[in-house]
């Protein structure tokens, strides 16, 4: 208990003066307190506690058995003024009226009178309340002291303790003077008990050991307003708070989780409603330049309102505000010349709920009620605008008496919305049952010393303390309660839009829930209840320093800027991203390629020659085609058969030369189509055995022409040596050479369907691998070898009479057929996908054609057109009269 004059921050506070243990005093008090202990020395000859100072008494009291204080700010305002410190500062004049916090005080006195007349709680006990009017945290502070010190100037006790202390003192509404006195009082161990001081620094014991609050700390609504703007997709946002520790905490719990959350701040900004005119000014151009619509704002009624006005006056909208719960309901805001701004603001703020006979209570206020209280004289010449006998306005009419509440409509009987009022409300309540507790203790079974209990007739404020940590009650609402380790409530918000209602005024309407008990993807819940945007706002606004990123993109930091800005950079080929604002693409399978959106995986195209296409179509046809044209000179040649052209080619080896040319015509078809593990085998093999046997026949007519002139020579006998059988056994020889090379080739490693995924990204190539590519040159290097060994025999026949051309349309043909196979080599490596196999079918039908035209063209014309040179005579020429063979 304070026991001499107190003076902070210059200010003399009245206090009591008493002889005491001086140094117990001296170990507890503050280093602000220190002069008191030099007055003290002074005056230790002292046998009373006497008042240091002046008396301040309070603007609403009553007596009783045991007091509860309570300080509001009926006025708000207050003229900037900057103190000298030269003469101790006077009590400074508060400007406006604020209802708001008139009808607290009213709901302490309400439940108070509601106590008394329950025979439940406290009985046989009066309780009684001291409630201060003062704004400003200096006079604030004075307040609170005065409520812990008492107001009788003299008290004769020996031990100082009748000095009518408050048992615990309610209030105040804001942060900044919570924090004041709270630290001064909490060394006394006085109870302070808050129902809108919600700044998360006064939950830590050790700095404020006897603070409570009925309202959730600013630490949880932080949290809650970042996930309000993480939900409506805000990433671009300014922030303002009022320059003081409720602001200055609340804004950084804020920033922090908002950042958690992915949220970039453009600015953040602190500024005081009592601030010179040009710390405005700078905040208003700092919104104005901003590109961010959204602007959250952790500050008090004055300091919206005063920016409000301003905005409007400088027609800055287009703004969606998000506010804290020191605002965001506050009736105030109407008054305000830019209140329409705010209209569409989303905030949160504690549950509304109903408290029976509050209204009744209010509508019967008097002015008779508290003669002694300026402000109830002011408030009833407002309200009802008339003079009061006691007061010198003269501009009004005098009051007639008969002045009531009951029909009048005011905010302060207005009790639709009652959200920090019941805070107001449950906080006496606390007190009373704390209190109830201790009175109703049980010796042995209390929270002391041996089980002991207080007092009853000297009850001690830390006593107070003592069973304020254990208050556990349910209102008649249903609405439990109890305040943790910290002295904090349980955290339970409702989100409210400010809407303009039909009487001109803002109302919240709850469009969600808060309740930071529930587990944390649930803790925040949205209403299907509209939420109005405000004037201008008719979607849910934009507020973002880069558009997003859509699928298809990835985004990459803008050097220099926050997290938030960047710019979206389309994924690269065979890489997706499916969803919006993705940090990185992501690849497809390898059967998969990306789409041109890049926003999905297809399935690549498969390509292979088909029949179905163009190409395909094309080389089947010629292919056909040549089948036709070789069966027709079969039958051409069948048919003269024992002509002498006929006889005098070879006619064995013709067939059998036409019969393997419509082998190779045939095998083409086997590239055309979808590869299988036999087309595969087939198309390699079968193309190497039919044009051996091919170029074999060939090779075999070669030797016979070759042969056969040599024969004609005198004393030769050739033709014995290389007869019909010698000519079989050639063409089957070098024909099964091939047919060993393939099985070989089959055997240790065949050709096998391989998905080519290398040559394209956005397409597979289904082609025929070689297996072992040493098998399919050696298959193609065998036909070379045997296709130059026939050309160069040809091209040694090549000087034959003109009457037997033979030899050089065998030259020709295979001049043709190692052209296009020396030509194939190049254009087979280089070719891409389906083109391969296309570039091979040509070559297979370009060099049978070469071979069936350059052969048979010639005497399929001779039979048929020219049929006089298909005699004996004319094919030996004049110069021999025998057969070349038969």
């Amino acid at each position: 208990m304070i026991t001499s004059p107190l003076v902070v921050e210059d200010v003399k506070i009245p206090a009591m003066s008493c002889r005491a243990d001086w140094a117990d005093l001296k170990s507890r008090a503050m280093p602000l307190l220190r002069l008191l202990l030099l007055f003290l020395l002074m005056r230790r000859g002292d046998s009373v506690c006497r008042l240091q100072g002046s008396v301040q008494p309070p603007e609403l009291a009553q007596d009783g058995d045991l007091v509860i204080g309570g300080i509001f700010s009926f006025r708000t305002g207050q003229d900037y003024v900057i103190n000298t410190f030269q003469t101790i500062p006077d009590i400074r004049k508060c400007n406006n009226f604020n209802f708001r916090e008139f009808k607290f005080a009213q709901t302490v006195i309400f439940a108070v009178n509601e106590i008394n007349t329950n025979p439940d709680l406290l009985p046989n006990v009066k309780l009684g309340y001291k409630i201060y009017d003062n704004c400003g945290t200096l006079d604030i502070l004075r307040a609170a002291l005065a409520l812990l010190s008492g107001l009788k100037e003299e008290i004769s006790d020996d031990i100082c303790t009748k000095t009518e202390a408050v048992q615990a003192i309610l209030g105040h509404s804001g942060s900044r003077p919570t924090i004041a006195f709270a630290q001064v009082v909490g060394r006394f161990h006085m109870p302070v008990i808050s129902h809108f001081a919600t700044c998360a620094c006064l939950s830590n014991r050790k700095e404020y050991p006897t603070f409570f609050r009925t309202i959730p700390s600013d630490y949880y609504q932080s949290r809650a307003l970042a996930k309000l703007v993480r939900h409506f997709g805000w990433t671009w946002i300014g922030a303002l708070a009022v320059d003081n520790e409720y602001g200055l905490n609340g804004i950084t719990a804020f920033i922090q989780v908002a950042q958690e959350y992915g949220v970039c701040i453009e600015y953040s900004e602190t500024f005081s409603s009592s601030d010179p005119p040009d710390s405005l000014q700078r905040i208003i151009e700092i919104i104005k330049h901003a590109t961010s619509k959204v602007i959250m704002a952790f500050v008090s009624h004055r300091e919206i309102n005063v920016l409000s006005t301003e905005l409007y006056k400088q027609n800055i909208t287009g703004l969606q505000w998000v506010g804290s719960d020191a605002w965001i309901t506050d009736y105030s805001l109407t008054d305000s010349e830019g209140h329409s701004l705010l209209v569409g603001s989303l905030g949160f703020t504690v549950s509304t709920t109903k408290i029976p006979g509050l209204e009744e209570h209010l509508r019967q206020l008097h002015h008779s009620q508290f003669p002694d209280s300026q402000f109830v004289r002011d408030f009833w010449e407002e309200v009802f605008d008339c003079a009061l006998n006691d007061t010198a306005n003269t501009q009004r009419k005098p009051c007639s008496g008969f002045e009531n509440l009951q029909n009048v409509q005011s905010q302060l009987t207005d009790v639709s919305e009652l959200r920090f009022t019941n805070n107001v409300y449950k906080s006496v309540y606390a007190v009373a049952h704390a209190l109830d507790n201790l009175i109703k203790c049980e010796e042995g079974k209390g929270p002391f010393s041996n089980g002991s209990c207080a007092d009853t007739k000297h009850i001690q404020s830390w006593q107070v303390l003592q069973y304020l940590n254990t208050v556990n009650f349910t209102t008649e609402e249903g609405e439990r309660v109890y305040f943790d380790s910290n002295g904090d409530s349980p955290a339970k918000y409702e989100l409210v839009n400010l809407q303009m209602t039909n009487k001109g005024t803002m109302e919240g309407v709850t469009v969600g829930i808060y309740d930071a008990s529930l587990p944390e993807n649930d803790q925040f819940i949205m209403n299907n209840i509209p939420v109005f945007r405000g004037k201008g706002l008719t979607e849910v606004p934009v507020s973002v320093c880069s558009e997003s990123c859509l699928p298809g993109t990835r985004k990459v930091h803008q050097q220099g800027k926050p997290v938030c800005c960047y710019n979206c950079i389309p994924c690269p080929a065979g890489e997706i991203s499916n969803l919006t604002d993705s940090i990185d693409c992501m690849k497809c399978p390898p059967e998969y390629c990306s789409n041109k959106q890049r926003d999905a995986c297809i399935p690549k195209e498969i390509e292979f020659l088909a029949y179905d296409e163009i190409l395909g179509t094309l080389l089947a046809l010629f292919s056909l085609l040549g089948v036709f044209l070789t069966m027709i000179t079969t039958l051409i040649f069948y048919g003269h058969r024992e002509t002498p052209l006929v006889r005098a080619n070879n006619s064995e080896l013709s067939f059998l030369l036409l019969f393997s040319l419509t082998l190779c015509f045939l095998c083409s078809l086997t590239f055309i189509g979808r590869p299988s593990e036999w087309s595969c085998m087939l198309r390699h093999t079968a193309f190497g055995i039919t044009f051996v046997l091919c170029i074999s026949c060939v090779l075999g007519k070669t030797l016979v022409v070759l042969l056969a002139f040599r024969a004609t020579l005198p004393g030769s006998n050739v033709m014995k040596w290389f007869g019909p059988a010698q000519q079989r056994l050639t063409v089957v020889g070098f024909t099964l050479i091939q047919v060993l090379i393939c099985i070989l080739w089959l055997i240790i490693k065949p050709p096998f369907p391989f998905k080519n995924m290398k040559h394209y990204q956005e397409k597979i190539i289904l082609e025929c691998a070689l297996g072992s590519p040493v098998g399919f040159w050696v298959v193609l290097g065998y036909i070379g070898l045997l296709a130059v060994l026939c050309y160069v025999l040809a091209f040694l026949a090549r000087k034959l009479p003109d009457n037997f051309n033979e030899a050089k349309f065998i030259t020709f043909s295979l001049l043709i057929f190692c052209t296009v196979w020396i030509t194939f080599i190049p254009a087979y490596v280089s070719s891409p996908g389906k083109f391969t196999v296309a570039v091979e079918i040509f070559a297979i039908l370009a060099s049978s054609y070469g071979l069936l035209f350059c052969i048979f063209l010639p005497k399929c014309y001779i039979i048929l057109l020219k049929p006089e040179q298909n005699t004996k005579k004319h094919i030996m020429g004049k110069t021999s009269n025998n057969d070349i063979c038969y």
